[in-house]
């Protein structure tokens, strides 16, 4: 090989030398190439000083000979001593050979290509930052290395590196993340104790904020305190005391919530002091974040509970668990339940404005049942039963969903942050230690609070998962009886307490029934069915304060639950034979209001609304023997079927009633809802004055009845709107009103209907009357 040529700038000798097996004259070349190099720097020939660079690197740091790689090294680093600060426009062409001979078999050379990226670095200092991945990647493989010279040269680089960053503010924390992020799971101890000396430096530097991407690093760091080593075990002790001291004082700037699954991971280890540790960050992420780590509540319970069952031996984590325990409860408040109560209440004001233009709902997640599978049963309350045991646990069940705490308490100043409860998972977790019989007395106590908490925070949620259950219940095949007679051998007068579940259409006699079928026999409805309206009603009847505060929401939500016919066709039948007249009558205007004004009960009203089908029309006679309990009501279900005729003949027996406060403002309250959506098609049918005789003749009844206030302004108005029929005379009258006319629904008898309503009334006139003659306090005052 010609050396002049093939070389050229550098001279034979020192090319010879560079190849030679001796240090000393490896180095007298590369002083010759550091001299070379200053007089090209000093003539600014970029191109002499490239070719130089790369004659070094292919032809000698590259080589396959290995005195020639060391030769080629020891050059490369004369070459970044003669650049001085211009290193830096030829750093990457100076590194990159460098960290190949990192990968070197020969540790020999591989403690050679420390020393030269030694003085490489040392000369460029922070012009070395861009290229720190790389130097980073090469180093951290060095820290590992057997070699304990290897290792001892990539210590003083390692340091060097070091002292760089911490003295600059031009270090790249994004574009250094993903590389910290792979090589912290590292199993080498060694590796291990390079990457946490390096982020306990980086969290040192004032500039960099390697909080911000602590959620990349936490769960690898967790891993590093599993090791083996007491040294490294000590130092991640350390390095995540600093981010915790780091968490407390700029708690603003922490993700906590991307953190939060990390730690309920760690917090299940095996390991106590990673178990410890992690229990105390979350101790630390409860108080701090607050309401922030609620959406990881069941999370956080599965890794606590257990726990607070340990003994003296883990004592310290018990007690760092019991405080999380504590905290978390804390968070829980009354707003988890309120927010959805209020998105109910604005639904119920604006569903009277917009019902008839509303589709069949869908049921909402929340509340979704799926009937037809079994397996759903048992997750969807706290309160798990077997089929045999559902009978006799229903009353307990609906004594538990019914109750209501006396007051919520003042709101958390803490919770401007919206979050959500997951009652589904907390419950989940809670049910699995409750039911677990290795679960400890303590995790089991707890559990107990949490249950308690829970029940007097969120009421309402809690109604909706123990409602979900006894939907199950009364919805299973378990229940379906044939030849039950649900009258078999009671007395109908036995006990004023006591309610009866309704018999079938096929075990009634014809005698008595006439206009009027009990409950459809539907595959919704069962004996657990029946027995689950009749302690509801019940439960209503004991407690009157929970149908005022509850009654609806409970109704409304079993609609969507299970059928609602049948829970109104059957409520109908139970409370026909309710002997507390009073409870009766209060029972049937709350149903009435649920059914004309709540969207769950859409397809119902549309059902009775023509009568059409036979099924319609026995729905219709069975709600209004109920409904005569509350003349007003009555009264309206006639007007939501367009009963006008019977209205009409109705309103004439009020005037055999006594009127009284109650009564006139339940009429006013007729009329206010007569202008609603609801009844838009029967003021349109006024327009048809013809056909209509008996609904105009009822409304003006209902205007004679009130006293001159604002609601008898209100209907007055409407009907001085009725046109005259003469004016409303076309060429072809028969066309007149063809859409508003409706014929009386057939094979109803209505003149036992309007006897049934007179005999109802009489009752309740009757139990007045013994009433004032016992001189017991009448809640209505009597108009005189």
């Amino acid at each position: 090989m010609n050396a002049e040529k093939d070389f050229a700038p550098l001279t034979p000798t020192i090319v010879r030398a560079l190849n030679d097996k001796l240090y000393e004259k490896r180095k007298v070349a590369a002083l010759e190439i550091e001299k070379l190099v200053r007089e090209f720097v000093a003539q600014s020939n970029t191109t002499q000083i490239k070719h130089v660079i790369q004659i070094l690197s292919q032809e000698f740091a590259l080589s396959q000979h290995p005195h020639s790689r060391k030769g080629g090294l020891i050059g490369l680093a004369a070459c970044s001593i003669a650049l001085g600060k211009d290193s830096g426009l030829y750093l990457k062409e100076l590194i990159e050979p460098v960290l190949t001979c990192f990968n070197d078999a020969d540790s020999r050379l591989r403690y050679y290509a420390c020393e030269a990226l030694y003085n490489i670095v040392k000369v460029a200092r922070g012009s070395v930052l861009p290229h720190f991945n790389v130097l980073f990647d090469g180093l951290s493989k060095l820290a590992a290395d057997p070699d304990p010279n290897v290792k001892s040269g990539s210590e003083l680089l390692d340091r060097l590196l070091k002292d760089i960053v911490t003295e600059s503010n031009k270090f790249d924390l994004v574009s250094f993340i993903p590389l910290l992020r792979e090589r912290i799971y590292s199993n080498n101890q060694y590796a291990r104790q390079f990457i946490i000396s390096w982020i306990l430096v980086l969290e040192s530097v004032p500039d960099i904020n390697l909080l911000d991407y602590l959620p990349e690093i936490l769960d690898g760091l967790f891993q590093i305190l599993g090791d083996n080593s007491k040294e490294i075990r000590k130092m991640c002790e350390v390095a995540l005391g600093e981010f915790l001291k780091e968490i407390k004082k700029n708690p603003s700037s922490v993700k906590f919530a991307e953190m939060a699954n990390i730690l309920v991971i760690h917090c299940q280890a095996s390991d106590d002091l990673i178990q410890l540790t992690a229990m105390c960050w979350m101790r630390e992420f409860i108080q701090l974040a607050g309401r922030v780590m609620l959406p990881y509540s069941s999370g956080i319970l599965t890794a606590v509970l257990p726990c607070l069952s340990y003994d003296d031996r883990k004592k310290n984590i018990k007690e760092v668990a019991n405080v999380c325990n504590q905290s978390l409860m804390k968070l829980v408040i009354p707003e988890d339940d309120e927010t959805d109560e209020a998105k109910q209440s604005m639904s119920l004001q604006t569903e009277a404005n917009s019902e008839e233009s509303l589709s069949k709902p869908e049921v909402p997640s929340s509340g979704s049942l799926d009937t037809s599978s079994d397996s759903n049963f048992s997750n969807t309350s706290v309160f798990t039963v077997t089929r045999c045991e559902a009978a006799n646990t229903q009353v307990q069940m609906l004594r538990n969903l019914c109750c209501y705490p006396s007051e919520h308490g003042k709101n958390s100043s803490s919770d401007k942050v919206q979050v959500t409860l997951n009652l589904d998972g907390i419950v989940q977790v809670l049910d699995y230690h409750l039911h677990d019989t290795s679960t400890g007395m303590m995790t089991r106590i707890a559990v107990l609070k949490w249950l308690y908490h829970l029940y007097i925070k969120t009421p309402r949620k809690v109604i909706l998962k123990d409602l979900e259950v006894l939907a199950e219940i009364a919805s299973s095949p378990a229940g379906q009886t044939e030849g039950h007679g649900p009258y078999e051998g009671s007395d109908m007068q036995s006990s004023q307490s006591e309610l009866h579940v309704p018999i079938k259409p096929s075990q009634l006699s014809t005698s008595g029934t006439k206009g009027m079928e009990c409950s459809p026999s539907t595959p919704t409805m069962n004996s657990y069915f029946y027995k689950f309206m009749i302690n509801l009603l019940k439960r209503f009847s004991s407690e009157r304060k929970l149908l005022e505060t509850r009654g609806a929401f409970i109704i409304r939500q079993l609609c969507l639950l299970l059928n609602a016919e049948n829970i109104f066709h059957s409520m109908a039948d139970i409370l026909l034979r309710e002997e507390d007249l009073k409870f009766a009558s209060t029972m049937v205007h709350t149903l009435n209001t649920i059914l004309l004004t709540s969207s769950e009960l859409f397809q119902l009203r549309n059902q009775l609304k023509d009568l059409k089908t036979p099924e319609s029309r026995n729905l219709f006679c069975c709600l209004y023997r109920s409904w005569c309990h509350n003349p007003v009501t009555t009264v309206s279900l006639c007007f939501l079927t367009q009963n006008y005729k019977h209205a009409y003949d109705l309103i004439q027996k009020f005037g055999d009633l006594e009127v009284t406060v109650d009564f006139l403002t339940e009429v006013d309250k007729l009329v206010q809802l007569i202008e609603c959506p609801i009844f838009t098609y029967l003021r349109l049918q006024l327009l048809d004055v013809k056909n209509n005789p008996y609904l105009i003749k009822a409304l003006y009844g209902l205007l004679m009845l009130l006293p001159q206030s604002s609601a008898f302004q209100l209907l007055s108005h409407r009907l001085q709107c009725v046109p005259n029929p003469e004016l409303m005379q076309t060429t072809d009258s028969t066309k007149i009103g063809h859409g508003f006319k409706k014929s009386p629904a057939p094979n109803i008898d209505y003149v036992e209907l309007l006897q049934h309503f007179e005999k109802v009334q009489n009752k309740h006139l009757e139990v007045r009357h013994q009433r004032a003659g016992r001189g017991e306090h009448l809640d209505q005052r009597v108009i005189l």
